[in-house]
């Protein structure tokens, strides 16, 4: 099914691109190659007995044995409830879940392992800090702010928390190339709003925005800033303390590590200072039949057994990922994404989304092919062995934006390589061949 060409933004955005000078790519910081062994997913083709070129990280990522063997050996060999049984096996359980709350607290700056709150994905954190600070905190008349490069995840939350305590939710534009818009940031904070919720990376475009320019514009104005960083943790260092934010929310399935498994940082005055989200088991010191006691942070916000392995899980993806180094894996996908939309671009009709500066751009380009639907175009990557996320991707304000339905998101991640780049363009060209037959 194919569609009309984008609309008059579309075509700007890559006006705009197109009149940026191209850069030579850097040398990559490591082999994507080479780190494919350590990822089972890749050891089996295709149905169609292609080698898996994997571009949707942005999603999902693979996991590497290091991750599948700690999940197996903690239910194998240490597995016991947390935090209540009074003999080895619940002792040993417990300090390896609580050392992988250390390590997500190191991963991410956090100045203590007691602000970080495992929940099951940044969505749930994000919902967690709208339901329990923003019921406790935002009132009828204050001002929301959030953004228009945003995952649903991010914009949800909030319409919903203004819908119901009758606040106002605005949202920043965002330029042509997909960049927030600053100036617009700055007049929209002249409403002080109590909260600005923020994507560090965008999903739908690859944008890396300034959080800690917007962080030290918001807290002029007395507004708190959560950052989503869903899309920064798994491809780049963080160090909230260094970007100076409120509430941070990542999701352990897209950095390596097992599905169901997530964290909420916050400081720790403000979880303090909020109710608990969901209440139950484990999050209380005290119960009668008159009321109850809550316990302290984090705990307070971790009611029932808690997500015990893939929590061991994810702290096994982090020594992963920190044995690459954050710094090489920031370097390594800068290098697949100034080579890939270099690449792209000496194709005729293929429209690429968001920034063209590589220093601006993390590891996911959104496009557009021209006159073919992006669910055809993925349909024909998948029959060569290339897996890519076709549609919104959960952010359908960003698409709007563009006066466009859907875009084709190719997302990089360590185990990719310019072999990789190379199957998407010869894709690219086999997929307009085939529908401009």
């Amino acid at each position: 099914m194919a569609v009309e060409p984008a609309a008059s933004a579309t075509a700007t955005a890559v006006a705009t691109a197109a009149a940026r000078p191209a850069q030579k790519p850097v040398q990559g910081a490591f082999s994507g190659a080479a780190l494919r062994a350590d990822f089972p997913a890749f050891d089996t083709p295709t149905h169609l007995g292609k080698r898996l070129v994997y571009l949707d990280a942005a999603a999902s990522a693979p996991k590497p044995r290091a991750v599948i063997d700690a999940l197996a050996d903690t239910y194998a060999h240490h597995y016991a409830n947390v935090h209540r049984g009074i003999y080895e096996l619940s002792e040993d359980a417990t300090g390896r879940f609580e050392a992988a709350r250390r390590k997500v607290a190191g991963f991410i700056g956090a100045p203590s392992a007691r602000e970080v709150v495992f929940v099951r994905n940044a969505t749930e954190a994000i919902n967690l800090v709208a339901y329990s600070w923003g019921r406790t905190n935002v009132g009828r008349g204050d001002h929301i702010l959030s953004t228009q490069l945003e995952h649903h995840a991010n914009i949800v939350p909030w319409q919903q928390l203004a819908r119901e305590v009758g606040a106002t939710l605005d949202y920043v534009e965002i330029t042509d190339d997909g960049r927030l818009d600053m100036d617009d940031l700055r007049r929209k904070l002249e409403a002080r709003p109590k909260l600005v919720a923020v994507s560090q990376v965008s999903n739908a475009l690859g944008t890396i925005s300034p959080v800690a320019e917007v962080v030290e514009l918001a807290h002029a104005v007395g507004a708190l800033v959560l950052v989503d960083g869903a899309q920064s943790a798994p491809h780049m260092p963080v160090d909230v303390t260094a970007l100076g934010c409120d509430f941070f929310a990542l999701s352990g399935h897209k950095m390596l590590g097992p599905s169901g498994i997530g964290a909420l940082w916050g400081r720790r005055e403000l979880l303090d200072g909020m109710p608990p989200f969901m209440t139950g088991g484990s999050m209380i010191i005290k119960v009668t039949l008159d009321g109850a006691e809550w316990n302290e942070v984090p705990y307070k916000f971790e009611a029932g057994t808690p997500a015990i392995a893939e929590a061991i899980g994810l702290g096994a993806a982090i020594d992963y990922l920190e044995a690459l180094g954050m710094d090489r894996v920031r370097e390594h996908e800068r290098y697949l994404v100034e080579h890939a939309w270099a690449a792209l671009g000496e194709i005729p009709g293929v429209w690429r989304l968001g920034p063209a500066d590589p220093e601006l751009h993390a590891g996911v380009i959104s496009l557009v092919l021209e006159g073919i639907h992006p669910h055809d175009v993925a349909t024909v990557f998948d029959h060569e062995g290339i897996a890519v996320r076709a549609g919104h991707h959960c952010a359908q304000p960003v698409m709007l934006r563009y006066d466009i339905p859907a875009t084709t998101r190719a997302s990089f991640y360590v185990y990719n390589d310019l072999d990789d780049i190379a199957a998407l363009t010869d894709a690219v060209r086999s997929c307009q061949q085939l529908f401009n037959a």
